[in-house]
């Protein structure tokens, strides 16, 4: 009993175990980061303002790269205590962006352009994506890049890269890297393309669905088709949207492919594993889902835009919108551009994007002649 007490006294002596610290609160780590991203989108919408000509977007990719090279304490405040907000935009942003994306989408005004042309942008966008794909795989690049730059230059840029590297769960570079690709070719045919017209004996019309059929980003093809009028404009826009409806199958694909990958992994460690140890901590993975909640958001949207219901003052606000959080998630991915990696395998990621920008060109430009 006196050793009971002894034991007892001591453990009401004994100091009370200091309660659990709290959880670091996620928002404000991402602040600073998200500030950044907001002041360049701000610097991004006045130079696209100041120039028309020059994409909101692209300005955010080229202020992005930008800001993460400057040296010293920018340099610094990038890599370091702004990294988790730009990361947030980067990623978190664009599925929002994405979700927006689908309002630009009728399916009526896709079918109005007539199946001749629905045929010609699938053609477009299965052998780009597919040629895009397989050379780069064939030449050795790293990592998820020869996906990446294959859904950017077949599908919709910048937009494309970011929704599928989210489901492909790709390195931060390799989507970087794969975001400055095609946001340069992009860039170069608001010049480039224009030139051409009158030389490849283009109407306006037949123009305006070239450029739609083979320009990335829509900002860039809005910017390239608006020197032949209006109505190429329109043209344009319509033909690049039936690219942006493709993204949607893509991404869900893309999670299949992943989720079959783990799948099989899962089965190998299963088998090869300890008393079902490595089975139970495989079964307890988190697999990716079969369609991606932003892509089921983006589905949504164009169900909704095609039912007509919105009023346009609606559309154009949730435009607005969409823009400027693309411009931050774009902003953002510009930040993880890391130009020196990028010059070790710059001539590779460049000729590979060179090759897939001719192949969409010239696959398009055929499209459009054979099927106007």
């Amino acid at each position: 009993m006196a050793l009971l007490g002894e034991r007892t006294g001591r453990s009401r002596n004994r100091p009370l175990p200091s309660p659990p610290a709290a959880p670091p609160r996620r928002t404000p780590r991402k602040l600073p980061g998200l500030a950044l991203a907001a002041a360049g989108v701000a610097v991004a919408w006045a130079v696209h303002h100041l120039v028309p000509g020059v994409p909101m977007l692209t300005v955010a990719v080229v202020l992005g790269i930008a800001a993460a090279h400057v040296p010293g304490a920018a340099h610094a405040f990038v890599r370091g205590s702004g990294k988790a907000g730009l990361t947030f935009a980067g990623k978190r942003l664009m599925r929002v962006g994405v979700v927006l994306l689908g309002l630009k989408l009728s399916l009526d005004d896709v079918l109005g352009l007539g199946w001749a042309s629905v045929g010609m942008v699938l053609c477009v966008v299965a052998v780009t994506f597919l040629g895009t794909w397989w050379l780069g795989r064939r030449m050795g690049l790293r990592g998820d890049q020869p996906l990446l730059i294959a859904t950017g230059y077949s599908i919709c840029g910048a937009s494309a890269i970011g929704a599928v590297s989210e489901v492909s769960e790709s390195d931060e570079r390799d989507t970087a890297t794969s975001v400055a690709l095609v946001t340069l070719c992009g860039t170069l045919a608001i010049a480039v393309l224009p030139l051409l017209q009158h030389p490849l004996g283009l109407s306006d019309a037949e123009f305006g669905r070239w450029v739609g059929a083979s320009v990335h980003d829509v900002g860039q093809v809005v910017a390239t088709a608006q020197t032949a009028g209006a109505g190429a404009l329109g043209d344009a826009v319509l033909v690049k949207l039936m690219r942006v409806a493709l993204l949607a199958p893509l991404v869900a694909a893309v999670a299949l492919s992943v989720r079959a990958r783990r799948q099989g992994r899962g089965s190998a460690e299963g088998a090869a594993g300890a008393a079902g140890a490595a089975g139970a901590g495989t079964a307890g993975a988190k697999r990716p889902p079969l369609v991606p909640l932003f892509v089921v958001g983006f589905l949504a949207m164009v169900a909704l835009r095609t039912t007509g219901w919105l009023p346009g003052g609606a559309i154009d606000a949730a435009g607005t919108v969409q823009e400027l959080l693309l411009a931050a998630a774009l902003f953002g991915l510009g930040s993880a551009v890391d130009l020196p990696s990028l010059t070790r395998t710059g001539g590779r990621v460049a000729a590979l994007g060179l090759v897939s920008w001719g192949v969409i060109a010239g696959i398009s430009y055929v499209g459009v002649v054979l099927t106007y």
